[in-house]
């Protein structure tokens, strides 16, 4: 039986988020804007937040479409609807999900208008989708706006003398400096240099926190992290290991205390939940 003050704790949770948000919001509004911290660095961002691959609806629409993306069937849902263009039939897009789930999933894009059915198949009613990859990084910049009243950037190319390219997604929270690789490709479509090229991109933003996810719910373990153990013994001659927090969350952890905290996680349990514990072992350890 539940005591008394566990039921409070448990009423007074939400509104202690509540108010975790408000003063987030506050102390986002009166420390200077993300792209002011980063030309701090020597960062200038030219080009961000591309349309061209987005796949999401109207605007009206869009609150609906962002609780549906935190759904991990819908995701791989959506990666086989692009992959199939520019027609398929719903058993080419029923890998992830029942039969039931796929209808209820082709209703809902049919009726978000973003889908036609045409004879025995569907196609796009917009342009040809190259990949996922900026619809996700899309609603992972949403997850930082509205879950955490986080500025987000999400698609950002910066000029830069040393490394430069692309950052999948750049947060200020507050006042600190997050950089998010996203991976919405599987495990094995992942590559070594892939991390390595991170590893650099890190060393030369020095942000307060780095992240590299994969959209997937598979082991991180078994390729992920040998990656990151591998490269982080040549860059680092042996003072960085990779520690397991919990489940398929991973911290990188260094003998130096200037360096970055860097996190390697997936979408197991969901996105949102493994972004706030990320931000739980920032905040909680670096006090």
């Amino acid at each position: 039986m539940k005591s008394p003050e566990a039921d409070k704790e448990k009423e007074e949770a939400p509104l202690l988020r509540a108010e975790i948000l408000r003063l987030r919001k506050i102390l986002r509004e009166l420390t200077p804007p993300l792209p002011a911290l980063l030309r701090r660095r020597g960062f200038r961002v030219y080009r961000k937040e591309p349309s061209g691959d987005l796949f999401v609806p109207r605007g009206e629409l869009i609150d609906s479409y962002y609780e549906m993306l935190k759904k991990y069937s819908f995701r791989l849902f959506l990666r086989d609807v692009i992959r199939q263009q520019p027609a398929f039939s719903p058993a080419q897009v029923t890998r992830y999900a029942t039969k039931e789930v796929t209808g209820e999933y082709l209703r809902y894009l049919a009726d978000m208008g973003m889908v036609r059915p045409e004879g025995d198949t569907y196609c796009l009613t917009g342009e040809r989708i190259k990949s996922f990859g900026e619809t996700l990084e899309w609603f992972v910049a949403e997850v930082f706006k509205r879950e955490f009243a986080a500025e987000a950037l999400w698609g950002v190319k910066v000029k830069r003398p040393l490394v430069g390219g692309d950052y999948d997604l750049l947060a200020k929270i507050d006042g600190s400096i997050l950089y998010m690789e996203i991976k919405s490709s599987p495990p094995r479509q992942i590559y070594q240099k892939e991390v390595g090229s991170f590893l650099e991109r890190v060393g030369d933003l020095l942000p307060e926190i780095a992240v590299f996810f994969v959209d997937t719910e598979l082991r991180m373990k078994d390729k992920i992290v040998p990656f990151f153990e591998e490269e982080l013994a040549k860059k680092t001659q042996g003072t960085a290991a990779v520690r397991r927090m919990e489940k398929e969350l991973f911290e990188v952890v260094t003998g130096g205390t200037e360096t970055p905290r860097m996190f390697i996680i997936n979408a197991k349990d969901s996105i949102v939940n493994n972004i706030e514990k990320v931000l739980t072992a920032f905040f909680r350890r670096s006090r």
